[in-house]
């Protein structure tokens, strides 16, 4: 999938000059400098917002689905503290939808928590949780349900 279809603060901004990156689009995402969760949304082929490490807000302007990793296998700081800023902005958090999950096995209870997390005080459901990259199913099933659900939101 060409680059040019993930957004990030790097690469946009408000024409006001302001600290604030606008979306629409409808996959927003959080990946660490690891890159996994990147490197899935990726193979998505979707058009997609990334969450930066630092710096500039992101705020959704149409309803989306989030995919989020869960970082810690301690039991503390599973969503990452830039999803949490960005779900504190009230108009993120009416616009949410769906939450997929990224995680490792290796933590066992704790795998993808954060999307349960994350769902459970939003009030969406899972979508879906992968592990690490995903495999090739992963990006197939998760496409081909992304597509049905925004196809269903858009008849209503």
């Amino acid at each position: 999938m060409p680059n040019a279809m993930l957004a990030t603060a790097a690469d946009a901004g408000n024409a006001d000059g302001s600290d604030l990156l606008d979306t629409n689009e409808r996959l927003i995402y959080f990946s660490s400098s690891s890159g996994n969760t990147h490197r899935f949304v990726e193979k998505l082929g979707l058009p997609a917002t990334r969450l930066p490490l630092a710096g500039q807000q992101v705020r959704a302007g149409s309803p989306f689905v989030l995919v989020v990793p869960t970082y810690g296998a301690d039991g503390k700081g599973h969503v990452p503290p830039k999803v949490v800023r960005f779900l504190n902005d009230p108009a993120n958090r009416a616009r949410l939808t769906g939450v997929i999950g990224a995680g490792n096995t290796n933590f066992h209870d704790t795998y993808g928590v954060a999307a349960d997390i994350i769902a459970a005080k939003c009030g969406v459901p899972v979508l879906y949780k992968f592990e690490l990259m995903g495999t090739p199913e992963d990006v197939t099933r998760v496409r081909e349900g992304l597509e049905e659900l925004w196809r269903r939101q858009s008849k209503s």
